[in-house]
């Protein structure tokens, strides 16, 4: 994330008042009638946030996101806009010293407002993602104590729901430059006041006289990435009456460890800036030599550079201070001529995508920087390597991006960002920041019901304005990788063609031949490349077309339901190389259910029997305006969580949903990873996660825990990966990375309900190359004499020199025809279980490491002698009762500890006993508070991020599992860690 150094964020002191409540103006205000505390109509204020997010917070209106209560708050529709009008007010301290100048910034108000700052008044313009800097060096007070009012003005087309609902409501929000899915979609309701509010950051920023604006970073590469140019300009601004005689300074570093920096580039340049003007300057390229390349998850490290520009004036001294974490990476893309999908190579090497939508992290704006941390972590917990963020959302905050390009340096892979279908800022040459964003979408910009407007927002010049800044803002994440027009739809001729020109390639960039690249200093044609708006990424017209989908603007993503899992894997399942929405079910977890919704709405589904043999499921009206998708789709889908028998309450249908959810996600990659190449060069899941408290197409809920098919996603979506075909029951291995692996072996065992393992073969001496699918045996026991109608497959890969596991994976099947009633009774076993425990904790930060072992006795087939156990990764052919005893937890323990510093309990083993041998199947854990609850009462510590969930143990095999969590409120809380299971009635805290 770009940081200007001398900022100040103004988030803590603000009050709010309905501006019909206020009886003093916005002169009075900052001047001789300031209010002082919360006392009616004032109101302590949520900024940055919304006008709702603020009356949320003073329990004014009830919490939208909980039951039905969203329809006890008035809309903005039956209102009328001044029932949303605000005030809101705040003080700040800023004294400035000789030739220092002061600029007020708001990176983003919805929809316009009136600002008044000690007496001054200053209108700023619509849209509600313009960028405002406001020059205010001469209305701050000499003490430094300042007063600030702003009245903010909800969107001028804020539309009215009709009755049926629908995609965007009646799409007159589409008039305006705004979010679009305000007026509600299929997967939220409607936001009652629009997103009105100071939504976005506010903060002053004081310079010398020159200031820092835009620096724009691109590196370009020759002799096979060996060799490399940091080109870097930047445009420079005199706020003085005088010529400012500068030097402007550049500094590349690259941390090592322990906050040590290795200082790779350091170059000053000399220049005069004429006075009240501003000047763009490149800097001469800097040269680098093998340069740490910045991969997308799961090809490779996320090295990033720290780029400090600084800019020194004569007689004053350092003027301003700019840095970017930067990465060295080319990102390139076409159409695949082997499937018709656009394929995307990062530094050379094709990446097969497996990626996500994203529309937005919460539907009030309530947006912090623990969040998205969270958000990103999870999405590359997960495996995946692309989030495309949809049209009618945000284009997302610089906050967004810094998380997707930093988290490998934190231990974590880095996300690979693709589309950006909604751009937004602009800023003029002026004191004042100027521009809205703009939103593309099919929905509200050109059909629907009723039909919308397709010539886009009113003011197109606008939208245009607001394109080339968001470009400008964002153009130096490595992770950002491509510019898409619209969602499902073209943005109007003349935008799309100002765009197209605004966004084309330099040439060295709309080739991937580099052998022309000179060395050395650069030819004088063409210009540098950072001089151009962008120059390195593409610009798509919108996300069916050009190698998406059929690629020629027809519907033809999707589907949005429930799909047998063998489908994924057939032949017709879908025709095009690339399917940019794809989506299913996403049911969470009863917790989740009884903590967003009142008793009324903790009753399942009605499962209704059709004459056609299907189930219809009836949901609950608080489920239905929770827009809760169905496990069935009559005539062609049964209903997936009546294959394991009929849920009995709230707490059975979700267990079983997230079964189905495990294996409908897993299922969905797998198909794809089948076909890689061949086929398809990849897919985004419609979507990852609910910016409310949703009940479809998530991999985690609004309140951040994960549901099941978060880690099928996790497991299907490894680098290299061993998966069974649903459809051909052929056993497969996928390996997306660019090296060859040799000298593997695949196991494979079945074990029944009885806990026999009656079926195991070994396939040694394996050999995988690098980004290809590789057939290795057909799966012959469900076609045998011996096979059962219910079973559980467990599949890996490993190396046959140090016997470390590569890829594990766990299903549970059943034959063709069949479904999964026989699991029902399994519930009953009461599978022994031991569960080794270590914690450490640097202050509210926690980590804990469980060792879970299947300690049933296994009763082996007679067509085997020995069998290897399991210590995850480590393969041997010690018996089971020797693997782990207590001197060899003792040692793996202490072997952790050492990895995270701080204070440690001691090891604690927990035993479940039972005398049942076999699967002990489902395992889930969890992380709260206390032991002790009420019905209803939420104690979960969320977000929690686990190695791997809902887990399933084989007779004597042992895993391990890693929680991370962080206790806001530490004190007096000590985290208990309690265990669910398939087999096990009732919770089981084993911490």
């Amino acid at each position: 994330m770009a940081e200007q150094h001398r900022k100040t964020v103004l988030d803590s002191g603000w009050l709010a008042a309905r501006s019909t409540e206020v009886q003093f103006t916005g002169i009075q205000q900052t001047t001789d009638h300031p209010p002082t505390s919360s006392t009616s109509p004032w109101m302590q204020a949520l900024v940055p946030g919304t006008v709702l997010g603020t009356l949320v917070k003073n329990k004014v209106v009830p919490d939208p996101f909980y039951g039905l209560q969203n329809e006890d708050i008035v809309d903005i529709a039956d209102s009328g806009r001044d029932y949303y009008t605000f005030w809101f007010f705040t003080t700040f301290n800023c004294k400035l010293s000789s030739n220092q100048h002061c600029d007020l910034n708001f990176r983003g108000i919805n929809y316009y407002a009136d600002v008044f700052l000690n007496g001054h008044e200053i209108t700023l313009p619509k849209g509600m993602f313009r960028r405002h800097a406001i020059d205010v060096t001469d209305i701050l007070h000499p003490d430094g104590t300042n007063l600030l009012a702003v009245l903010v003005h909800p969107p001028d087309h804020p539309g009215r729901i009709p009755p049926q609902g629908g995609q965007g409501g009646d799409h007159e929000i589409g008039k305006d430059v705004a979010t679009q899915y305000v007026e509600g979609w299929d997967w939220i309701a409607p936001i009652r006041d629009r997103n009105t509010g100071i939504w976005d950051e506010v903060s002053i920023s004081v310079t010398g006289p020159v200031k820092i604006i835009d620096p724009h970073l691109v590196s370009s590469f020759f002799d096979n990435y060996e060799r490399a140019y940091l080109h870097t300009t930047t445009e420079l601004e005199n706020k003085t009456s005088w010529a400012a005689e500068c030097s402007l300074s550049i500094q590349v570093t690259m941390e090592l460890e322990d906050n040590i920096c290795l200082v790779e580039h350091v170059e000053t340049q000399y220049l005069s800036i004429p006075a009240n003007s501003r000047v763009q300057y490149t800097f001469p390229e800097l040269f680098f030599y093998k340069p740490n390349l910045w991969w997308p998850n799961g090809m490779g490290k996320q090295s990033l550079y720290n780029v400090v520009i600084s800019i020194d004036v004569k007689d004053y001294g350092e003027s301003d201070s700019w840095s970017h974490l930067f990465g060295f990476r080319k990102i390139e893309s076409h159409i695949d001529d082997a499937t018709g999908g656009r394929l995307f190579k990062v530094n050379g090497e094709p990446i097969f995508i497996r990626g996500g939508n994203w529309i937005l992290s919460d539907g009030l704006l309530r947006l912090s920087k623990k969040r998205y941390n969270a958000d990103i972590k999870f999405h590359a917990d997960m495996n995946l390597n692309m989030i495309r963020c949809w049209g009618g959302g945000l284009a997302e905050r610089p906050e967004f991006y810094h998380y997707c390009d930093y988290y490998g340096l934190l231990g974590f892979l880095v996300l690979f960002i693709v589309f950006i279908e909604c751009l937004c800022y602009a800023r003029n040459f002026g004191g004042l920041l100027l521009c809205p964003k703009f939103w593309i979408t099919g929905d509200v910009d050109g059909r629907g019901d009723p039909i919308s407007n397709p010539n886009g927002p009113l003011d197109h010049d606008l939208f245009l304005y607001c394109a080339r800044d968001t470009v400008k803002l964002l153009r130096n994440h490595p992770s950002l990788a491509l510019w898409v027009g619209g969602n499902e739809q073209i943005p109007p001729d003349d935008i799309n063609t100002a765009l197209k020109n605004d966004l084309r390639l330099h040439p060295w960039f709309d080739s991937v031949d580099e052998t022309n690249k000179p060395v050395g200093h650069l030819s004088p044609e063409p210009i540098d490349p950072s001089q151009y708006l962008d120059g390195t990424r593409i610009y798509i017209e919108g996300s069916l077309w050009d190698g998406f989908a059929d690629g020629k603007g027809n519907f033809t993503d999707g589907p949005y339901e429930i799909q047998n899992p063998e489908d994924f894997f057939k032949d017709d399942y879908y025709d095009y190389g690339f399917n940019p929405e794809i989506g299913s079910v996403g049911v969470p977890v009863a917790s989740t259910i009884r903590a967003t919704m009142p008793p009324e709405g903790w009753k399942i589904p009605v499962f209704k029997k059709l004459s056609n043999g299907y189930i219809e499921e009836v949901p609950h009206p608080i489920w239905e305006y929770h827009k809760y998708i169905p496990y069935s789709k009559p005539s062609k889908v049964h209903d997936q969580i009546q294959l394991y028998g009929d849920a009995k309450d709230l707490d059975d249908f979700c267990l079983k949903a997230q079964l189905v959810n495990y294996v409908q996600y897993k299922a969905l990659l797998e198909g794809w990873n089948s076909r890689m190449w061949s086929k398809y060069t990849g897919l985004l899941i419609w979507k990852t996660q609910n910016p409310w408290t949703g009940l479809r197409g998530q991999f985690y809920d609004h309140l951040l825990d994960q549901t099941a098919g978060f880690y099928g996603c996790r497991c299907a979506g490894e680098p290299i990966h061993v998966q069974l075909n649903l459809a051909t029951y052929s056993i497969e291995v996928v390996n997306t990375t660019a090296k060859e692996l040799s000298n593997v072996a695949m196991e494979a065992s079945v074990w029944n309900l009885e806990g026999t393992r009656s079926y195991y073969k070994v396939h040694k001496n394996l050999s995988l190359l690098p980004k290809k699918v590789a057939a290795i045996a057909e799966m012959d026991y469900p076609k045998s004499n011996y096979s059962e109608s219910a079973y559980f497959l467990l599949l890996k890969l490993y190396s046959m020199s140090d016997h470390t596991t590569i890829s594990r994976n766990f299903y549970w099947l059943h034959l063709s025809g069949g479904d999964y009633k026989l699991l029902e009774p399994y519930r009953k076993k009461k599978i022994p279980l031991r569960i080794t425990s270590k914690t450490s904790n640097e202050g509210s930060t926690y980590k804990i490491q469980i060792q879970v072992k299947n300690t049933s006795k296994e009763p082996y087939s007679k067509s085997s002698t020995s069998r290897p156990s399991y210590v995850d990764g480590k393969e041997s052919l010690e018996t089971a009762d020797s693997l782990v005893d207590k001197e060899h937890e003792l040692g793996w323990f202490e072997r952790l500890q050492r990895c995270f510093p701080g204070r440690s309990d001691g090891l604690k083993v927990y035993e479940i006993n039972g005398d049942d041998v076999g699967v002990a199947f489902f395992l889930n854990f969890s992380v709260h508070t206390s032991k002790d609850y009420k019905e209803g009462e939420d104690t979960r510590i969320l977000p929690v991020h686990y190695s791997d969930n809902y887990i399933s143990v084989v007779p004597g095999e042992v895993m391990q599992i890693e929680l991370t969590f962080e206790v806001t409120d530490p004190e007096g809380v000590t985290p208990h860690v309690a265990l669910h299971a398939w087999n096990y009635d009732e919770t089981h805290f084993i911490l």
